[in-house]
């Protein structure tokens, strides 16, 4: 088999591919204390689908949702989407070897509509962007990054996931891929007992760094 052509590297997006989970935080952490009274939230729904954060912590709150979800969206469209270092480069070197690609995101279509509106190159630099929609069960659960490997009739052996938050992670694992740690988000020591390898950022990973790793 040409294992080229049957690879695929699965991205999240959130503090892999744009570093926004900072801003996040603060979002949430003002709607935990807002409407709950709690000030950790923040940590309880990194990597978490918007669907899931509601029937979670917000059930039956139908008139708190909708103001969360109008709060959330004028949030996003102000937010600053800057790009990991190493990122574009290293997606540029997976292009180069003819290696298919994907943002794998708990994010929801029309957040990345506002990604889209800052950075519309985003939607030719991968090969397909699957989001909240297209699968039922949220991160931790595999099925996001199972779907990645669906598209690309890949199997987890030569599947490669990069992932920075604990639910992302602990999905990648469980999709049973390589699963390499950003620690963009959370410290090297936290993420390190849940990923195969950790990476502070992209800077100077290539593709030839990458299949030298292995689970």
């Amino acid at each position: 088999m040409d294992t080229v052509k049957s690879m695929a590297v699965l991205f999240d997006f959130d503090g892999v591919v744009v570093d926004t989970e900072t801003q996040y935080s603060r979002f949430w952490h003002q709607m935990g204390k807002k409407y709950l009274g709690i000030d950790d939230i923040e940590g309880r729904v990194k990597g978490q689908t918007l669907v899931y954060i509601y029937d979670t912590f917000f059930p039956g709150m139908m008139k708190e949702q909708a103001e969360i979800t109008e709060c959330l969206n004028r949030f996003e469209q102000e937010m600053s989407f800057d790009f990991i270092p190493g990122v574009l480069d290293f997606i540029t070197d997976l292009h180069r070897h003819h290696v298919k690609i994907a943002v794998v995101t708990s994010s929801n279509e029309a957040k990345m509509e506002a990604v889209y509106r800052v950075h519309p190159e985003i939607k030719t630099l991968f090969d397909r962007i699957l989001t909240a929609e297209m699968f039922a069960a949220s991160k931790p659960a595999p099925d996001c990054f199972l779907l990645g490997m669906e598209v690309f009739g890949a199997t987890p052996d030569t599947t490669y996931v990069f992932e920075d938050s604990f639910n992302g992670l602990k999905a990648g694992m469980a999709s049973e891929a390589t699963v390499i740690g950003l620690a963009t988000t959370n410290s090297r020591e936290d993420i390190a007992p849940l990923c195969h390898y950790v990476l502070d950022d992209f800077t100077g990973f290539t593709y030839d760094k990458l299949t030298q790793l292995h689970k």
